[in-house]
């Protein structure tokens, strides 16, 4: 079994991924996963807070936290259309997106720890604790080298193989 290849985080070709395809459907359900949720957050009119989270919002102070969590939700679904776009031209930073998300996750646990969200249940976002090790788990998978080799069908096997890819 190869070892994980940190130089995988940052590739010299970012259109080409060889690292198994495992990775890659991870980071398609968490990026519709993010999208959706950033979606809840800023279109949502209480932007998920009372709805979802369980925070209370009718108090003073209530539509600040609203209006943080729909900002938070912009920053959310710049994070999930990237990840799109690694999936879609990039994919060579697969790893890189990866360990984003694990970062990003390990961030809310931490944060979190110090500085809790007062809710009548369990906040969707509480899954972090599962999800920042899933990341990780797939982020070692990532950088595991020439485990699945491109597919025909694979447009950044094309660009590989002397081909070209457009956008």
């Amino acid at each position: 079994m190869n070892a994980p290849d940190l130089r995988l985080l940052l590739p010299h070709d970012a259109g080409h991924y060889r690292g198994p395809r495992a990775a890659v459907w991870f980071l398609v359900a968490y990026t519709v996963v993010a999208t959706a949720r950033s979606l809840v957050h800023i279109l949502a009119p209480d932007s998920g807070a009372g709805s979802i989270a369980g925070m209370a919002t009718a108090v003073a102070g209530g539509s600040n936290a609203i209006a943080l969590l729909a900002q938070w939700g912009g920053a959310q679904l710049v994070m999930a259309l990237t990840a799109s776009v690694v999936l879609w031209r990039y994919r060579g930073l697969i790893p890189l997106m990866l360990a984003a998300a694990t970062l990003d996750n390990v961030l809310r646990i931490l944060i979190g720890l110090g500085k809790p969200l007062a809710t009548a249940g369990t906040p969707p976002g509480a899954l972090s604790w599962l999800v920042a090790p899933l990341c990780a788990v797939f982020l070692v998978i990532a950088l595991m080298p020439g485990n699945d080799p491109p597919r025909d069908d694979d447009p950044a096997a094309g660009a590989q193989a002397g081909g070209s890819v457009s956008a």
